[in-house]
């Protein structure tokens, strides 16, 4: 049995929208996992990803959604070719790779995780005492991880096919570097949300819903007291719902927010740049496509240029992630 070790340089000890630790410095996690997972690496094997063809694109925009994010300004931007899996990592797949490793996420060894009050039960929200003053909604769940991601009294037995949550940015890089992949750089993502198209607001185009289609799983109704799941879903859907964009990705806005390789910052270069990986050190991490949380009144963020942070050990109930790599696997 051949044991493989990985170290993943992580830093800050904050977790989302709250503290865990009064202090932040850069560690090393050294991951080792038991390496007898013929079976469950097939099963990776067999997860489609699609040839991503190298080239020049607009990156960002220079009509802001939310200028704060730094989505701007426009930049052409050069990449080589890459392959991408065609949806979010599901919780099929996620536990094949704890089956394999016996990894346990950042937010079961935490012990919580947050997660969208509109979702819980009244027994599980009846025994939270805190919640985030800026956005009173999220809740620390204790109980709240992967499997469980409306905390204890859930599961997801009927849900396999649904993105995985409450995944933390660390979580998301062990998965990958077992399935022989890694995250996407936050250029390689945007290029691929853009499915080809030039500028344009959304993988499909400028229009929401042309011809009254839905195209992502998003939040329709009053945010955040009413949904009212015009688009079939209150929370995550089967990845894989709706319309694949020009590249054949799924789930490229909506669904989960997707983390990527990207160390956060909102000053960006009008140069042109070739294969760009971001700033060399942060204290919060990229994550791109919004979720089904997204509503135009609060969070225009499911557009292919918007962008968002979270520090690096945050997990949450919208939160996933996919994978890409520099060869078919």
């Amino acid at each position: 049995m051949k044991v493989c070790c990985y170290s993943l340089t992580l830093s800050c000890c904050q977790s989302f929208l709250a503290v865990k630790t009064d202090s932040c410095l850069p560690f090393t996690l050294k991951v080792c996992f038991k390496k007898k997972k013929k079976k469950a690496h097939n099963f990776i094997s067999h997860i489609q990803m699609v040839l991503i063809s190298g080239g020049e694109f607009l990156m960002g925009t220079d009509n802001p959604g939310i200028p704060p994010d730094g989505e701007g300004p426009q930049r052409l931007v050069h990449l080589d070719s890459f392959y991408m899996d065609i949806q979010e990592v599901s919780n099929l797949q996620f536990q094949s790779f704890i089956n394999a490793t016996g990894y346990i996420t950042e937010a079961e060894k935490f012990g919580d995780s947050f997660v969208f009050e509109g979702i819980l039960s009244e027994p599980v929200k009846n025994q939270i005492s805190q919640a985030v003053a800026a956005a009173p909604w999220w809740l620390p769940v204790k109980g709240a991880d992967w499997r469980h991601p409306e905390g204890p009294d859930s599961n997801i037995v009927d849900r396999l096919d649904h993105p995985v949550l409450h995944v933390s940015w660390a979580d998301a890089v062990a998965y990958c570097t077992w399935a022989q992949k890694r995250l996407p750089t936050e250029a390689e993502w945007e290029y691929a949300c853009r499915g080809g198209l030039k500028d344009r607001l959304f993988p499909w185009g400028n229009k929401l819903n042309p011809k009254g289609q839905h195209y992502a799983n998003l939040w329709q109704g009053d945010f955040p007291t009413h949904n009212s799941g015009e688009d079939g879903y209150t929370k995550t859907s089967p990845v894989m719902s709706f319309p694949a964009n020009g590249f054949g990705l799924y789930d490229m806005v909506g669904n989960a927010w997707e983390w990527t390789s990207d160390w956060w910052t909102v000053h960006h270069t009008t140069d042109r740049q070739q294969n760009p990986k971001g700033p060399p050190s942060g204290t919060d991490r990229v994550k791109k496509g919004g979720s089904y949380m997204c509503h135009k009144s609060y969070c225009y963020r499911y557009r292919c240029a918007a962008r968002s942070q979270n520090t690096p050990d945050s997990s949450a109930s919208n939160l996933g992630f996919r994978c890409v790599s520099e060869e078919q696997r």
